[in-house]
């Protein structure tokens, strides 16, 4: 018999109500609720449809629950990134794309963790202040660029590490719109001009933050309250390099659609990273980026309460978009700004497949996957509720008669 795959959706269901009554009062109503959408994700509790082969041959007839849909479930951002790309290919232009990554300093991870909203929109908006700047410098690439940014929390191993992803591409237009500038082959900007600025930028932004008394301070941290405090605390990393990553430019728009696949849906853990569970631990496949080859895959244990605080971590304030655009890329100008850029690299439009017309009212429910047997049209033929059990039911096999032929 073949195992079910290892979930975190397993995970929470069992070790989860243990874990909830031995935090309790320290549990966000969002991490709860994110618990408790990916422990019933793809179960009865939130219904369903039975689905059967129009092919009478076959007649291959399947049960499908409802996914939560969650952001941060591992199950459900498949859909969402499939449609996300699909949007986003109609805008890829044909020029190289620059892959640049900003970190938070980790004297700045607690005051981010108690202060999610605030500062991880600083981060953002410091990371695209930053590269905007620099590109629109005479000196540098002088244009107006347009980028792609996504905040991720993490680290392989769960721990608390936030920095943005920017796609970037190797050019932008003039400042008054008649030329497109391209950038040089390989070469956006120096790490360390980057670096200092948006260190500088971040840290401003930070203590107008303060200031306007939008941060939060308890525990260990709450001296923080006090300005001067802050301020004390915050100099030194006046004196330090960020870290800031410029990879060369992609082979092409279609690498970039794969490269952004990877990352814009991307959850905390995924569920083919899970090794084992029991009862005292959890063990998962994670990278250690400080080793080459593929030696730096490795396993790690954790225990159960301790894996579900980790994943918890990365939990993101309601409402709160870690996906952006700015510059050309903006959503404001984004059409004029991609179709200006065609006219001047003297690209045609990239032709996008027009998405499926939804069904009438009286044709049937068609899902998108075929038939896994013979290939047919798979039928929705019942659909049941939130907590109902389907009426179908799969014929069971015969009982094997047994002949004694002695």
């Amino acid at each position: 018999m073949i195992r079910p795959a290892l979930e975190v959706a397993d995970i929470f269901r069992d070790h989860g109500p243990a874990w909830r009554a031995a935090n309790a009062g320290h549990v966000s109503l969002d991490q709860m609720k994110v618990m408790s959408a990916i422990e019933r994700c793809r179960t009865v509790a939130l219904g369903g449809h039975v689905a059967r082969c129009e092919n009478g041959a076959c007649g291959h007839t399947v049960i499908a629950f409802n996914s939560c849909r969650n952001r941060h479930c591992p199950k459900c951002q498949g859909a969402a990134a499939r449609k996300w790309l699909a949007e986003r290919e109609a805008e890829l232009l044909p020029v190289g794309y620059f892959h640049v990554v900003y970190t938070l300093p980790a004297p700045l991870r607690d005051i981010a963790w108690q202060n999610k909203r605030v500062v991880y929109d600083l981060l953002i908006k410091a990371a695209a202040e930053t590269t905007i700047t620099i590109a629109a410098d005479p000196k540098r690439l002088g244009a107006k660029i347009g980028i792609t940014a996504v905040l991720h929390t993490w680290g392989s191993a769960l721990t608390h590490h936030p920095h943005v992803h920017m796609i970037v591409p190797g050019g932008g237009l003039s400042q008054d719109g008649t030329r497109w500038i391209s950038a040089r082959p390989r070469f956006l900007a120096r790490v360390e001009v980057l670096s200092r600025l948006f260190r500088g930028r971040m840290l401003a932004m930070l203590a107008e933050a303060h200031d306007e008394g939008r941060l939060r301070f308890s525990g260990h941290l709450t001296s923080l309250g006090d300005i001067k405090t802050f301020k004390r605390v915050l100099a030194p990393l006046r004196r330090t390099e960020w870290i800031v990553y410029v990879k060369a430019p992609f082979a092409g728009p279609e690498q970039v659609l794969r490269y952004l696949s990877r990352y814009t849906h991307r959850v905390a853990i995924s569920n083919r990273r899970l090794v084992s569970a029991d009862d005292g631990s959890i063990a998962f496949r994670w990278k250690d980026y400080r080793i080459t080859g593929p030696e730096r895959w490795k396993t790690m244990s954790l225990h159960p309460h301790e894996f579900i605080r980790r994943f918890l971590i990365h939990v993101l304030p309601k409402g709160f978009h870690r996906i952006r655009h700015y510059g050309l890329l903006a959503n404001t100008n984004r059409a004029e700004s991609i179709a200006k850029a065609r006219e001047l690299l003297a690209a045609a439009p990239r032709v996008v497949e027009p998405e499926e017309k939804p069904a009438a009212p009286d044709e049937p429910r068609v899902l998108p996957c075929p038939c896994p047997r013979c290939g047919g049209r798979m039928i929705v033929i019942e659909v049941f509720a939130k907590g109902c059990e389907p009426s179908w039911r799969p014929t069971p096999a015969p009982a094997p008669i047994r002949i004694d032929t002695s």
